[in-house]
């Protein structure tokens, strides 16, 4: 990444510089941060809009970022998204924030006081990922450790992430989404699933009735950064057994409640970094 950490460029001027805050590590992070932030990808000349940049000079750094795999391009626009680096760098890093800490401590009293396995998943493409998960003590359950990895068509986390990104690109992503069939219950056809995001953007929750496991239902709702923006999704499942769906949704304030605190210690976390 050296072209990234380079403190000068031939084409910037005092002015472009003052805007860019300086130095080109700088202004690849401007443009990363806007990139990330709005969810959905964009344009060239947005970017130099928004940023207050020259065209040339976005362009080598859009270029640039794009070879270290921190933006993609997609292939029949002038449009850059998060690439997969840079997906890898926030599980990560959400990973650390949540593991060991108050976040991780939140999650372990939901499970104790419910009795029923919690997870912590963040959207990587078509599938969850569990950035950390504390079971149940319950023998009839589902095991799975951190850092595992589910379809998200099929799961109350990974339909909830879909149902919260940016309509254009989540249409893209179903267009291209496999919908394997796990169960007679799993989502297959692309307009049901486009439909029950949008009942779970206007619930605020969502459901996993035996989609991916017969027998197993799940409730999950958003956890939100500082701006608003879901950046991961906190889920309990539960073997049918021992709860309905309705069973299930009587533990939706908990859920919330929880979300909320989660959201606060990130914040905190943040400030403390």
């Amino acid at each position: 990444m050296k072209d990234l950490l380079e403190p000068s460029e031939s084409r910037a001027g005092p002015a472009e510089d003052d805007r860019a805050h300086g130095s080109a590590l700088a202004k690849s992070m401007a443009v990363l941060d806007l990139v990330a932030a709005e969810g959905r990808p964009l344009g060239l000349m947005e970017v130099t809009e928004r940023l207050g940049l020259s065209k040339p000079t976005v362009h080598r750094i859009m270029r640039q970022l794009e070879d270290e795999g921190l933006l993609r391009r997609e292939p029949l626009r002038d449009r850059y998204a998060v690439g997969p680096r840079l997906c890898a760098l926030s599980i990560n890093a959400l990973s650390s924030a949540v593991q060991g800490g108050a976040v991780h401590a939140i999650l372990a009293e939901l499970v104790a006081n419910m009795g029923e396995t919690c997870n912590i998943g963040l959207l990587d493409r078509t599938e969850i990922v569990y950035v950390d998960r504390v079971e149940c003590d319950w023998p009839l359950r589902l095991q799975l450790a951190p850092n595992s990895r589910v379809p998200a068509h099929c799961t109350a986390n990974g339909k909830l992430m879909l149902a919260f990104l940016d309509s254009r690109t989540r249409e893209k992503l179903i267009a291209g989404m496999a919908l394997t069939r796990f169960t007679d219950k799993t989502i297959t056809d692309p307009a049901r699933l486009e439909g029950e995001c949008q009942a779970i953007r206007r619930d605020g929750h969502a459901v996993n009735n035996q989609e991916f496991h017969l027998g197993l239902i799940g409730l999950a709702v958003p956890i939100r950064n500082g701006d608003g923006r879901v950046i991961a999704g906190l889920a309990m499942h539960s073997p049918v057994p021992r709860l309905d769906i309705d069973g299930l949704r009587d533990h939706l304030p908990a859920l919330r409640e929880a979300a909320a605190r989660m959201e606060s210690a990130l914040k905190e976390n943040c400030r403390e970094g």
